[in-house]
């Protein structure tokens, strides 16, 4: 685990010292930046950060920018911190890309945790296809193909892919797709999996058919 890279990047001194401390002690290495430009600086100039830890509100560029910068080059998997609890700032967040939204106050030990399962994920290389009505999940590769032709999924949108895919037929409660695709730790609700639902139903077009809402349950994936 040491030689997994964390950015962490706030504004607020003593919330980066909290975040470092308790992931130093996990394991990780951990950089750290003040403003959204230095977040972005050290980014792309260095090699191997494995994810990021990045706080909405800051001085120079904010959160949201950063995320758009790095998603022109990266799929790096991205926890957006914010002290607004508000369902735009979520759904903005999902629509650039971000993979998770913790709102502060957060239980540190609870961040960690969170990290630790996406680096697990990310990690993992199952050298497996999964492939069902002309969609084909390169696993390990993190690379999708419908009818022989490449789509761009975030990291959350893929794992919620692949639950679906390696589970179809059967009918999944979104509390079920939360504990399994999210942790068990996360404190989200249904609008969580409806969002990303709607997003990858957007990029798999006419495939997107293939993800049947259950009402009142959650969903299903069967291809007609």
């Amino acid at each position: 685990m040491g030689d997994l890279k964390i950015l962490v990047v706030d504004d607020e001194s003593r919330m980066r010292k909290l975040v470092k401390d308790f992931l130093i002690r996990a394991g990780y290495q951990v950089l750290e930046a003040a403003d959204g430009e230095e977040a972005v600086d050290i980014f792309f100039s260095t090699k191997g950060i494995d994810l990021l830890v990045l706080d909405v509100m800051m001085p120079k560029m904010d959160g949201w920018e950063v995320v758009k910068e790095v998603r022109k080059v990266s799929k790096v998997p991205i926890i957006m911190l914010t002290a607004k609890d508000q369902e735009q700032d979520e759904l903005q967040g999902f629509d650039l890309g971000v993979d998770e939204y913790i709102s502060k106050p957060f239980s540190p030990k609870i961040l960690v945790a969170r990290i630790g399962a996406i680096l697990r994920r990310t990690s993992q290389i199952e050298g497996e296809n999964i492939e069902s009505g002309g969609i084909v999940m390169d696993v390990g590769a993190h690379h999708v193909l419908i009818d022989g032709k490449t789509i761009e999924l975030s990291f959350k949108e893929f794992e919620l892919l692949q639950f679906f895919m390696t589970n179809e037929g059967r009918a999944l409660t979104r509390e079920y797709i939360l504990n399994q695709v999210w942790n068990y730790d996360y404190f989200g609700d249904a609008r969580t999996i409806d969002t990303h639902v709607k997003k990858l139903r957007s990029k798999l077009g006419e495939k997107g058919k293939y993800i049947h809402t259950i009402w009142g349950m959650g969903y299903k994936f069967e291809v007609e």
